[in-house]
C-alpha cells in the first residue's frame, strides 16, 4: 500500500500530506474541490502521462513556484517514488526511487497503478485509440516492461512516418533498418495485447452475469505476421497517405455484452459502465501481488444505484489491493467507511475525518 503521500504545487494543492493511508480511502469534498487531484498525483506514479493525461505545464499550480512534485512511500518498507518538474525545465518530468533518478517507464517495476474515471464511460463509444491506451495501461499494470516496448514502437513509427513525409525519397537501407525495428516491437507490443485480452476472458468467464454486466472481450488487429515484410511492400502507398497503415496503432479492444450477444458501443449507458467496472475488477484480480496494488476510482459510485455499489464494495474486499475513492459525501460508500481512511477536500486542501 501507498503511506505518506504528499503534493507539492499540485493543480490546486500547495502542500498537502496525507499520512495513515488504510485499505480503503475515501476523498470527500464539493466538486473542483481536489478529489479527483489527488488521484491524478497518484496515477503519476505509473509510467505514461495520467488518468487526465494532462501536460506537464497543466500540472503545476497557478501563482505556485512554477513546477510541482509527488512522492508517496510504499507501507511496510523504505521504498519511497516520486515525480516533479522543476521550474526551469518545464517539459522534463523527473522521476526518483529512493532519491535516484530512474526513466519513467520502470515505475511499473515498483508499483501497478489502474484507474477509472467518468470521463472513461465513453470509452467504448470512442475511437479505437482511446481503448488501445486503455488495453496498454491494462497490460502495463501486469508486464511492467510494456512501457519500454511501446516507447521503442512510437519512437520507431515516427521516424518512419517522418522519413516517408519528406520531400526526397527515403534510402531503402534506412527505411529497412527503421522497419526491422518497428516489427520488432511491434509484434512484441502485439503479442503482450493479446495475452493480457486472453487472460482477461478468462477471468471474466468466472463472474456472475449480474449486478455488473460480463463483458465478453476480443482483440482486433490486421498487423500481419510478417510485419517487416508488408511494411516493405507498403511503403508506396504508405508515402502517398503520409502515414503508417500497419501495425499494432491501429488494432482494437472489441467489447460484447456476453449475455446479449451485443456490442458495448450499441448497449444502454448503465451497461456500458457495468462492463468497463467489471473488466477492471477481474483485471484487479491478475495483478502481482509481488508489487502493491493501487486502483484508483473517481466518482464510481455517483452513477451505480445501492445493489451495484454494494456489490462493487463487495469485490473490492475480495480483491487484494490498495482503493483510492472519491465522492461528493460518505453516504453511498457506508459499506466501506467505517473500514476507511476518510479525508475531507476542499479548496485544495485536505483534512483527516477518520
Amino acid at each position: 500500500m501507498l503511506d505518506r503521500i504528499l503534493l507539492e504545487d499540485f493543480r490546486n494543492h500547495a502542500a498537502t500530506a496525507l499520512d495513515g493511508a488504510a485499505r480503503f480511502n475515501l476523498l470527500v469534498g464539493e466538486n473542483g474541490a481536489g478529489k479527483t487531484n489527488v488521484l491524478e498525483a497518484l496515477s503519476l506514479l505509473a509510467p505514461g502521462r495520467g488518468l487526465r493525461r494532462a501536460s506537464l505545464a497543466e500540472l503545476a499550480r497557478g501563482g505556485g513556484s512554477g513546477g510541482f512534485a509527488v512522492s508517496a512511500r510504499i507501507a511496510g518498507g523504505d521504498t519511497t517514488l516520486g515525480t516533479a518538474v522543476r521550474a526551469a525545465q518545464l517539459n522534463r518530468r523527473v522521476v526518483h526511487a529512493n532519491g535516484a533518478d530512474i526513466p519513467a517507464v520502470r515505475l511499473g517495476e515498483w508499483l501497478s497503478v489502474a484507474w477509472l474515471t467518468p470521463t472513461m464511460d465513453r470509452l467504448f463509444a470512442d475511437g479505437a485509440a482511446a481503448r488501445r491506451r486503455f488495453l496498454d495501461r491494462l497490460v502495463l499494470a501486469l508486464e511492467p516492461g510494456h512501457a519500454a516496448l511501446a516507447a521503442r514502437y512510437e519512437a520507431a513509427l515516427r521516424e518512419r512516418n517522418r522519413l516517408l513525409g519528406g520531400d526526397a525519397e527515403p534510402d531503402p537501407l534506412w527505411l529497412d533498418g527503421i522497419e526491422a525495428q518497428l516489427a520488432e516491437a511491434g509484434e512484441a507490443l502485439t503479442a503482450a495485447r493479446r495475452r493480457v485480452v486472453e487472460r482477461l476472458g478468462a477471468a471474466l468467464i468466472d463472474t456472475p452475469e449480474e449486478p455488473f454486466a460480463r463483458p465478453a472481450l476480443a482483440y482486433v488487429t490486421d498487423t500481419p505476421a510478417g510485419l517487416a515484410q508488408a511494411l516493405r511492400e507498403g511503403r508506396r502507398r504508405d508515402r502517398a497517405a503520409g502515414r503508417t497503415l500497419a501495425g499494432p496503432h491501429r488494432d482494437d479492444l472489441a467489447v460484447q455484452h456476453a449475455a446479449k450477444r451485443r456490442a458495448a458501443a450499441d448497449s444502454s449507458t448503465g451497461e456500458q459502465k457495468a462492463m468497463l467496472i467489471a473488466i477492471v475488477l477481474a483485471h484487479a484480480t491478475l495483478l502481482d501481488a509481488a508489487r502493491p496494488r493501487v486502483l484508483l476510482l473517481d466518482e464510481v459510485a455517483a452513477h451505480l444505484d445501492p445493489v451495484r455499489r454494494a456489490a462493487l464494495f463487495e469485490r473490492l474486499r475480495e480483491t487484494d489491493g490498495q482503493y483510492w475513492l472519491t465522492g461528493t459525501e460518505p453516504a453511498p460508500f457506508a459499506e466501506i467507511v467505517g473500514d476507511a481512511a476518510v479525508w475531507e477536500v476542499a479548496e485544495g486542501r485536505v483534512a483527516r475525518l477518520s
